[in-house]
């Protein structure tokens, strides 16, 4: 019985420190960004592969990208993958997986969308293709290039990973004009203090 008011003086003590953590979490991911993504998301892979997918898929109406969107659904249940496999095969992903793994846990999903908010790469299979209709894409490429959107801390199901999403525009280095967006998935835990 002893043990009661222990217990919940150290609750009371997360409960209290809750707002600092958000704060120095949000200002820790804000530098991971500034001084490491967005070093990289103007790589050429990104961009080239960012621009010929704008330029394919420029006459999708909505219900092409939701018939794509459940395709794709329904391929990650499936046994067969082909439109699963060729995205997952293209060197976009292969780029996002090196990037991922040199993370050394650091990002635990990288995935990079069109103009439309469709998957162009990923370092990952994600749950769906199509990201328009979420945050992620509609709070920075609808936003503009200097947008950033730092989701709230998470528990990986799946993991168990107390994780964010880091989602920033991808923008044309040459014309500066936003052509789509990325999501980088965050180990908290793992986030340079």
């Amino acid at each position: 019985m002893r043990l009661w008011p222990v217990l919940l003086g150290a609750a009371a003590a997360v409960a209290m420190a809750g707002p600092a953590v958000a704060g120095d979490f949000s200002a820790a991911v804000t530098r991971l960004a500034e001084t490491e993504v967005k070093l990289w998301i103007n790589h050429p892979t990104i961009i080239d592969a960012v621009r010929a997918q704008n330029i394919q898929h420029a006459r999708l109406s909505t219900e092409d990208i939701l018939r794509l969107d459940q395709r794709w659904r329904a391929e990650t249940i499936s046994p067969s993958k082909p439109m699963i496999q060729a995205l997952m095969a293209n060197a976009l992903s292969s780029f996002l997986m090196q990037k991922k793994q040199a993370s050394k846990g650091l990002y635990t999903e990288i995935f990079v969308m069109d103009n439309k908010g469709l998957n162009v790469g990923q370092s990952d299979i994600t749950s769906d293709y199509w990201q328009g209709d979420e945050a992620k894409w509609q709070k920075t490429f609808q936003v503009g290039p200097n947008a950033m959107l730092i989701e709230t801390m998470k528990r990986d199901r799946s993991t168990h990973v107390l994780q964010c999403q880091l989602s920033l525009p991808v923008a044309d280095p040459v014309t500066g004009e936003v052509i789509g967006a990325i999501t980088v998935g965050i180990d908290v835990s793992k986030l340079p203090r």
